[in-house]
Formats: C-alpha cells, sequence, structure tokens
C-alpha cells in the first residue's frame, strides 16, 4: 500500500522462514489512524463507524488510515456483509488494513478442516451466526466435504480472511488484536499470542516500549492503561463499536 508520505512494508523473519501471517510496519511519515474495535457481524454498526470517520478526516489534513483491529465474524447478525464489505473496493479515498482476529482465523481453519475445529460452532464463540449470515444450513455442515462447504464463501472473501496480517506497527503504536506478550521483543512474539492472550498482557501492559491498541478483551468501556489501550466494547451486545483516532497529538476516542 502507498501513499504520499507513507509505506506499509512487510517486516522479514530473522531466519528467512516465512510466517504464517505477515507482520507490517509503517514507514514514513504517520498518517491520521482510525482504529476500529472488534466488529463481530455488526455491519449496520460498522458503517455508522465508518460514516464518523468520514466526517471527521473531511476535517484532518494528510493522509488517513483506517486500521481495523479483527474479529469481523461470528456472534452478530450479519458476519457476511462485513467480509463482503472489508474485502471489497472503496471508493471514499480512505486507506484500509485489516488485522487478523482470534475468530477470523478460526473460522477460516474451520472451513478448511470442519471436524477438527468443531468448537467454532458452540454458543461460547459464534459460529452458528456467521454460517447463517452466508445462508448456510447448520445441520448439514457436517454431512458436506470440505470443499463444498468452502464453495458457500466468496473467493474473494476466503483470500481476504487468509491474507490478513497479525499486526502494523506505526511509530510507537502497535496495532494487534488481542496484545502481545509482556517483556518479549516483538520479533519474538507468537502469533497465538497476539491473537489470544489476556493475562499478563492486560494486567502488566506490553513492558515493551509501545502503546499497544487491540481488542479482543470486551470491556464497559474504552482502557487506557499503562502501555496499552483496548477498544473492544462488545459491539455485538451492547451496539456500541468503539474508534480510537491516533495522531501526532496523541490518542484519544472519536
Amino acid at each position: 500500500m502507498q501513499s504520499a508520505s507513507y509505506s506499509i512494508v512487510e517486516i522479514p523473519t530473522l531466519t528467512g522462514k516465512k510466517r504464517a501471517r505477515a507482520r507490517l510496519t509503517l514507514e514514513g511519515r504517520l498518517p491520521t489512524i482510525y482504529a476500529i474495535g472488534d466488529v463481530h457481524g455488526c455491519f449496520r454498526e460498522l458503517m455508522e463507524a465508518e460514516e464518523r470517520i468520514r466526517e471527521d478526516a473531511r476535517r484532518t489534513d494528510g493522509d488517513v488510515l483506517l486500521v481495523y483491529l479483527g474479529d469481523y465474524v461470528d456472534r452478530g447478525p450479519d458476519s457476511a456483509s462485513v467480509l463482503r464489505h472489508l474485502a471489497g473496493s472503496h471508493d471514499d479515498g480512505l486507506a484500509r488494513i485489516a488485522i487478523c482476529g482470534n475468530h477470523d482465523d478460526t473460522f477460516l481453519r474451520f472451513l478448511r478442516d470442519p471436524s477438527g475445529w468443531l468448537y467454532w460452532l458452540g454458543p461460547n464463540f459464534g459460529g452458528l451466526a456467521t454460517l447463517a449470515s452466508f445462508g448456510i444450513d447448520v445441520e448439514d455442515v457436517l454431512w458436506r466435504n470440505d470443499a463444498s462447504l468452502t464453495r458457500s464463501i466468496p473467493g474473494d472473501q476466503l483470500a481476504f480472511l487468509a491474507r490478513l496480517p497479525i499486526f502494523l506497527q506505526a511509530g510507537q503504536y502497535l496495532f494487534v488484536h488481542a496484545g502481545v506478550k509482556p517483556g518479549i521483543p516483538l520479533d519474538q512474539q507468537n502469533e497465538e499470542d497476539m491473537l489470544w492472550i489476556r493475562e499478563p498482557f492486560l494486567t502488566n501492559g506490553p513492558e515493551l516500549p509501545l502503546v499497544v491498541v487491540h481488542g479482543h478483551t470486551p470491556c464497559g468501556e474504552p482502557e487506557f492503561a499503562a502501555g496499552r489501550i483496548g477498544i473492544d466494547t462488545g459491539c455485538f451486545a451492547t451496539g456500541r463499536l468503539t474508534v480510537l483516532k491516533v495522531d501526532a497529538a496523541g490518542a484519544r476516542l472519536l
């Protein structure tokens, strides 16, 4: 992705071995960044949040970048529309980066191997709502072969899920779904932790010279804590999709 004042590039591995998901860094002048918390199939709330961003961006000088913090599917009513929107093209002039969440990763794994990832269908994970939004008969799932199930999801959306990066570093800010393991250098962080971690990250923060902007753990109000800002406000249950604006003046809620 290129703009007049910055570029986003993949961080190479120290060993040369390809990672499962890309790790990105922003080089050049920091744009105004709008980070969006866990969407979880709440398409209407996503559209409302993006409209708020567009209105604010009109009063913003310089480049603008939207960063989605993952968990686009499950629990909410319209995961299919959320994925269609994020995987599609946009004519509003706003650059976008979508980060991988644990629900997105698990959804893709389920599509590739349904019998191996049945817990995705459980009530705590919310996969049934995702399948229903695609018009897939849940009772049919285990009777269909993997290829048939995968064909029920548009190819561009499958490709979108497969290429989601694990994080974006922009200056002192790290945008990642769940967080990081405290005190571990960024190039040694485990992908599973960055998708799933809660403690000890929530209590201790990153213990790195970074401010981690994350979702994953729902909170009644956005959390501004030592070294981290949590903005998952449980949209699927509360109807509140939080947006954080980050620029040269700092980080604040939109």
